[in-house]
């Protein structure tokens, strides 16, 4: 703007504003989203407070009562709405006001269509991926709990968690639940309870509603923010049809308070009876391991070599004996036919012996040489022989040959001049 001032030559007010105005003025139109807060109409002028969806900011809006009746219905406080405004400054107070052209609803197909371009920029950034998800803790010992004031979801959450588990403690943030001051509210509860070591985990509860009176559930910020939270989050936000996005990035999904309650917090008389079946079931399953021992064991006992090991010990022993007889009297046996071979051999030796042949009479006639003389030709007249018998022999020469056979006498019947032993 360029305007030249010292503490010697100040500018007036009117023309600071003047010139605020005219810089303003410039500004051209643009088109701004918000939730109505305040509403007046005064006669033919309505003033308007447009606060921001997720800031504590709001501006000054003023427009005609027919731009307002354009519309039907009409918008009312609360209502989320888009304006084609001017900026304006009225240099009179010195206050900045947006002059309203056009007021539109934000349509129901609007909405869904920013949340749903809202949920895949989300997801592509792995916000609602099933990894980064936290499972709950079995028992906790205190639940953070963000709900609307004197509400019936804190009601349903408090009255089941404790029907459960009496011992369980609840943090209790009531807060907004809907309105221009829902999600910062929301956010702030939920930073306190995660800033406590004694929290283990937080529930984000409200009832069902519309889905105007659902959007800051699905408020990019809340969502980041319970991302980003060290403590699991449970969402139990309207009823099983609802699906704001905080139930996709919260670690677990409640379809109602009441169902929150009952998955953050184990019911006592089911785990005592759960306790009870398993105890019961490791009886059983050691009980049954004993009894199959002590049926293995018994049946060992009974085997023979354990029920009575001197029966074997007898089994051998006879084995023992019966084998011993048997080599005894196979032995027996082959001795008595090896000696009666051995008569029998004796026997045939005996018959076959020259020595038994000359004990029944016969005589042996030998040359000095020990040739035996088997005809009276064969020895010479004079020639000196040895006639052997059964136990001696004797000399004698030969005086004579007798070719006949026919006479009696031991050497072929030669006639002999002497004897000697």
């Amino acid at each position: 703007m360029g305007m030249e001032s010292s503490a010697e030559a100040p500018q007036p007010v009117r023309v600071v504003l003047n010139a605020v105005g005219q810089w303003i003025g410039r500004l051209g139109r643009i088109w701004v989203e918000g939730q109505i807060a305040e509403l007046n109409r005064r006669g033919r002028m309505a003033y308007i407070t447009l606060r921001d969806p997720v800031a504590n900011v709001s501006v000054r809006v003023v427009c005609q009562t027919s731009v307002l009746d354009a519309q039907s219905p009409p918008p009312e406080a609360g209502a989320r709405v888009v304006v084609h405004a001017k900026p304006d400054f009225y240099e009179v107070r010195g206050t900045f006001s947006l002059r309203a052209l056009e007021i539109r609803h934000v349509g129901l197909g609007e909405l869904l269509a920013r949340l749903e371009q809202l949920r895949r920029t989300l997801s592509a950034e792995g916000l609602f991926e099933a990894a980064r998800k936290r499972p709950l803790p079995f028992l906790p010992s205190t639940v953070g709990l963000v709900c609307g004031r004197d509400s019936a979801a804190e009601r349903d959450v408090l009255e089941n968690g404790r029907r459960r588990w009496p011992a369980v403690r609840f943090e209790v943030r009531p807060v907004a639940v809907q309105g221009d001051r829902a999600v910062r509210e929301v956010m702030e509860a939920l930073k306190d309870l995660d800033a406590r070591p004694e929290v283990d985990v937080i529930i984000i509860a409200r009832g069902g509603g519309s889905l105007e009176d659902l959007l800051p559930f699905s408020d990019e910020a809340l969502v980041r923010a319970v991302a980003e939270a060290g403590t699991p989050v449970v969402s139990a936000i309207g009823h099983e049809q609802d699906a704001p996005l905080l139930d996709y990035v919260a670690d677990v999904r409640a379809s109602t308070p009441t169902d929150a309650a009952k998955k953050t917090v184990p019911d006592v008389g089911e785990q005592m009876e759960l306790v009870r079946q398993l105890r019961d079931r490791a009886r059983r399953v050691l009980q049954g391991a004993v009894e199959r021992e002590l049926s293995w064991l018994q049946g060992m006992r009974s085997r023979p070599a354990l029920a009575d090991p001197v029966r074997e010990i007898d089994r051998l022993t006879e084995q023992v004996v019966d084998l011993r007889d048997r080599a005894r009297r196979s032995l027996t046996v082959a001795l008595d036919r090896s000696a009666d071979g051995l008569a029998h051999t004796r026997a045939r030796l005996h018959a076959l012996s020259p020595a038994t042949t000359l004990a029944r009479g016969y005589a042996i006639v030998q040359r000095e040489d020990g040739s035996v003389v088997r005809s009276a030709a064969e020895p010479d007249v004079g020639e000196e022989l040895r006639i052997r018998f059964a136990e001696d022999s004797l000399s004698a020469t030969v005086a004579a040959v007798h070719p006949a056979a026919g006479t009696d006498g031991a050497g072929g019947g030669a006639d002999t001049d002497d004897a000697e032993q």
